[in-house]
């Protein structure tokens, strides 16, 4: 096993500009994995990490050593702590940290059968929240608009869960091509709308168009949709959490789908 003492090694360096820059995950279609539960889930899905990083105190724990012999064939290298805490973000870190590769779907927008096509979702914790929804969903595609959050972030992987993995998303996408492209029912959420997501079929191929937390869906996206569709709510708030109001939605077409 490798080990990491200074600042001034040049894979360590790599390391801190994956966590804090966007455009170096983009460039490189890289990221890091933080914490054991979201290795363990890359590796239930069948994929295998370029690196594993570890701290001192990871070699003590049987769930991580666990985890090492699934990767078996993966480079390790053991962090000074103080390095490793400069990479987690984690306020309890369970001592791992893995690089990963991540990949570009090419599946078309057409071929979709139950779709998310969230635009201008900022807020990292929401946008991780979403496509945790979709995989527990079962939807097979997630489009984002160019003005979304990094979906490789290390905030969204956190908040996600896993959900990655077992999705395809495709970033910095034109959403009203896509949802022309869509040869489904488009349902925009709206607080303007007249119609109760319960009142729609949707066991059809469907895909639900979710906007900005502030702002909502752009005009542009809004005249696209086949349905606008409101939730309906008893108590007296204005609305709903973005990523609760695409809970809602996405599992009301899970209860309609089931035994299909």
């Amino acid at each position: 096993m490798k080990s990491i003492r200074s600042r001034d090694n040049p894979f360590f360096k790599e390391l801190v500009k994956l966590t804090g820059s966007a455009r170096q995950r983009n460039k490189t279609d890289q990221t890091l994995l933080d914490g054991a539960h979201l290795l363990a889930a890359y590796l239930d899905s069948g994929n295998q990490p370029s690196h594993i990083l570890l701290n001192a105190a990871a070699l003590r724990d049987e769930e991580i050593a666990a985890l090492l012999k699934r990767a078996n064939d993966v480079p390790v290298t053991q962090l000074d702590d103080k390095l490793f805490a400069e990479l987690s973000e984690l306020k309890t870190s369970t001592g791992i940290l893995a690089l990963i590769d991540f990949f570009r779907p090419d599946m078309p927008s057409a071929q979709s059968r139950f779709a998310l096509l969230l635009e201008d979702i900022q807020d990292p914790g929401n946008l991780g929240s979403m496509l945790r929804s979709a995989a527990a969903a079962g939807c097979d595609a997630v489009f984002l608009s160019q003005g979304c959050a990094d979906a490789w972030s290390p905030k969204v992987l956190r908040a996600a869960m896993g959900g990655h993995f077992v999705l395809r998303i495709y970033e910095q996408q034109d959403l009203p091509d896509v949802a022309q492209a869509f040869s489904g029912t488009l349902l925009a959420t709206s607080l303007q709308a007249t119609r109760s997501l319960y009142d729609c079929d949707l066991r059809g191929n469907v895909a639900f168009l979710i906007g900005n937390e502030g702002a909502g869906l752009s005009a542009d996206l809004l005249n696209l949709a086949t349905q606008k569709i409101s939730i309906p709510m008893s108590g007296k708030i204005e609305s709903l959490n973005a990523a609760a109001a695409t809970a809602i939605c996405l599992f009301e077409a899970v209860r309609q789908r089931q035994g299909l």
